[in-house]
């Protein structure tokens, strides 16, 4: 049933109506904050292979 009213609307509905008494009852306060802060990983820490570290899972010989 979530699926249903999810794709037919009803929650975007219910969403827009519970907003709209919100802020008819003064409870929402509409800020808009805007962040334009960038913060690159390390390489390695999106998954790349780390080089020099890769052990041999059985022994040779």
């Amino acid at each position: 049933m979530f699926r249903r009213w999810q794709r037919d609307g009803t929650w975007a509905r219910v969403l827009a109506a519970l907003q709209t008494r919100a802020d008819s009852a003064g409870l929402i306060t509409w800020e808009v904050n805007v962040d334009s802060t960038v913060m690159r990983a390390h390489q390695h820490a999106a998954g790349a292979r780390k080089r020099g570290l890769r052990r041999p899972s059985r022994p040779e010989g």
